[in-house]
């Protein structure tokens, strides 16, 4: 089977941008790797940056016009314009090695690394998630997951509850329990992000140790540890619901923040956490809290 790959070059303020744009135009995968020489999947700083220069590659069916996508794209992006592209027809076997190539280990906070299955973790002794990219949200790159994933690991998890609510591909509820977390909850809306879940957190050894469900289905229960890594409009919704979950002293993390949501969400979450100074990541914000007493 062969796969049109069609690859952007943009700066660091449209990365973000152009892929949700990609998506929305169907494609059905994009990845984003550093144009220059900087690089972002081996960064060890505790607040790492975009590129300056971010490579974008898009996979479409190999039938796929490539002008009529970069139309599509014009319409979605106008006033903004379409960057220079190229596009390629790869076969399955070079789109594999290209795509494998383009992941690497991800060290995240003071103990945690990300790895792909293909790769050897860099430490043994470190808290290793092995985690392919794929088809549900959550590989560690994105701001929003790497700033959850640091929140984790920087916290005191050891015995506690934690409840992921659209756990996408389970990295924060697999991440969690590793830290020391004593059970996990992975909710979601998307029936597909629940078997992601399920078969990575079965290749990290932790299927037992999480309980995965709709969240329509999830039974309500107070938790230790809420971490929700989704859009504003919800996050903002759920405010209420988020403090009936976690218990009084309990910690709170939100992230899938753009900065001017940021003030909306806190305002939302004051009457029920002592809220921290948000934590901002490029475009992308964090808040975090603890649960008051009632």
């Amino acid at each position: 089977m062969s796969w049109l790959q069609i690859r952007f070059e943009v700066s660091k303020g449209d990365a973000d941008l152009l892929s949700e744009a990609l998506e929305s135009v169907g494609a059905l995968a994009v990845t984003l790797q550093s144009a220059g020489s900087d690089n972002l999947f081996d960064q060890v700083d505790e607040s790492p940056t975009l590129w300056e220069t971010t490579a974008l590659t898009a996979l479409f069916p190999a039938d796929t016009d490539p002008t009529t996508v970069t139309e599509w794209l014009a319409a979605r992006l106008a006033p903004t314009k379409v960057p220079a592209w190229t596009a390629e027809v790869l076969v399955d076997q070079d789109w594999n090695r290209a795509w494998m190539d383009r992941f690497h280990p991800l060290r995240v906070g003071k103990r945690l690394w990300v790895c792909p299955s293909w790769h050897t973790p860099p430490e043994l002794q470190a808290v290793n998630v092995i985690l392919d990219p794929g088809m549900a949200f959550g590989t560690g790159t994105h701001p929003t997951t790497a700033m959850c994933l640091r929140w984790l690991d920087a916290a005191d998890l050891q015995g506690k509850t934690v409840l992921d609510y659209g756990c996408g591909s389970g990295i924060l509820a697999i991440a969690a329990v590793k830290l020391g977390a004593r059970h996990a909850h992975a909710v979601d809306i998307d029936p597909q992000c629940l078997e992601v879940t399920r078969e990575n957190a079965a290749r990290n050894g932790v299927l037992d140790r999480l309980a995965i469900s709709l969240a329509r289905d999830w039974p309500s229960q107070q938790v230790d540890v809420l971490v929700a890594n989704i859009l504003a409009g919800p996050l903002i919704a759920l405010a209420p619901r988020f403090a009936e979950y976690v218990r009084p002293g309990g910690a709170l993390g939100l992230s899938g923040l753009l900065a001017p949501q940021a003030q909306e969400c806190l305002a939302a979450y004051a009457a029920f956490f002592e809220l921290q100074p948000p934590v901002v990541h490029d475009e992308w914000v964090m808040l975090s809290g603890i649960r008051k007493n009632r």
